[in-house]
């Protein structure tokens, strides 16, 4: 495998730091925001997932590919990321069930990606600096002119990307179910769906600017907010109709990521660009009303302001122990709650999958009254 290796790289950030690296996926030019997963497994499904479209991802576990790419760990229909930078990417995998190299999975999705680069040193730069631009390339090997593509990329702050990854038309899932949940598509993860379905609902998923006519027609039992990619205050110019029906229909209200942000946004709360963000499988949540703590999976770069919850319209139920900031909210002039993290952890722990339960409870609590 020698000679893949030898096609050199570079990655460059918009503050001018430059690191060279080795050619893996395939070869070209991406650019994005530069965030960081400290996930140790499940890169494939971090790299289909909705929410890190326009980012480029990179791993901090060094070893990369060595259990190939199936098709069953998909998020979605396509890679999202707009490429990837790991430390060790292996060629050679070693899985029963894989169908592919990761090599070739890259390829086959038209993905750029960088090894060999020193990604501690990275990671350890971007949380001192702060989220960033970069512009990863295996065909310009100039460091000016790259630094100079990610001084120029567009910041993710202000970007509405949640209807470049939502469904056009809806679509609908275990329709043999016993509940009806309308699931609104701002970059909805398979595992969410699939969470849902397995305790019996049939999903419909219906596209992110959906009228509220559509969903009233089809008469649900209850609403889902969807997790998604981006900045969500651009997104309300097109949600708010959706979400204030939601709202005033009584129907129970779930919301994961995105989904949280829209509906704390709806209520008056603001919503502010991280200096980081969180992005891993091992981020630690505290349940204000059980005092437990559990261990989850995150990917957000945008967080509720914790000042701006008004406590008339909702209570903090979840915060995030490393840096305070909120993690889940409980809303009090409708039947809904939401959180920023991911319970249904593809890839990561299960403490959150009772978030779920609590949903469904809502829901046969409503259809049986």
């Amino acid at each position: 495998m020698s000679h893949i290796r030898e096609k050199r790289a570079l990655i460059a950030l918009s503050d001018g730091t430059v690191q060279e690296g080795w050619s893996v996926g395939f070869e070209g030019t991406a650019g994005g925001e530069l965030c960081f997963n400290t996930s140790m497994s499940g890169y494939q499904e971090i790299f289909t997932d909705p929410s890190y479209f326009g980012q480029l991802i990179m791993m901090t576990y060094p070893h990369i590919g060595n259990y190939g790419a199936m098709d069953r760990d998909d998020e979605a229909g396509k890679v999202m990321v707009e490429g990837i930078i790991v430390r060790s990417f292996s060629h050679e995998y070693s899985n029963p069930m894989s169908t592919e190299s990761l090599q070739d999975y890259l390829k086959r999705h038209k993905k750029v990606g960088i090894s060999g680069v020193d990604t501690r040193a990275l990671v350890r730069h971007v949380r001192q600096a702060g989220v960033m631009n970069a512009v990863i390339s295996s065909e310009i090997l100039d460091p000016v002119e790259l630094i100079e593509k990610a001084k120029n990329w567009t910041s993710m702050e202000g970007q509405e990307l949640a209807s470049k990854v939502s469904r056009k038309e809806a679509q609908t899932f275990n329709p043999d179910g016993n509940v009806k949940i309308a699931a609104i598509d701002f970059g909805v993860k398979q595992n969410i769906i699939n969470c849902m379905t397995q305790r019996g609902a049939i999903v419909r998923v219906f596209p992110c600017n959906v009228s509220p006519e559509e969903v009233k027609a089809w008469a649900p039992d209850a609403i889902f907010l969807s997790n998604g990619p981006g900045d969500p205050n651009p997104v309300m110019n097109y949600a708010k109709p959706i979400i204030d029906y939601a709202k005033n229909s009584g129907l129970p209200i779930f919301g994961i990521c995105l989904g949280h942000q829209l509906l704390a946004l709806s209520e008056g709360c603001k919503v502010h660009k991280m200096f980081v963000g969180h992005r891993g499988a091992n981020q630690p949540i505290k349940n204000l009303s059980t005092g437990l703590v559990e261990i989850t999976t995150q990917n957000h770069g945008f967080a509720v302001t914790a000042d701006s919850v008004d406590s008339s319209k909702a209570e903090i139920t979840h915060i995030h122990l490393n840096d305070q900031t909120v993690a889940g909210l409980s809303f009090k002039n409708f039947p809904g709650f939401c959180v920023q993290y991911h319970p249904e952890a593809s890839p990561g722990p299960h403490d959150s999958k009772y978030l779920f339960d609590q949903f469904f409870h809502m829901i046969n609590e409503q259809v049986n009254a």
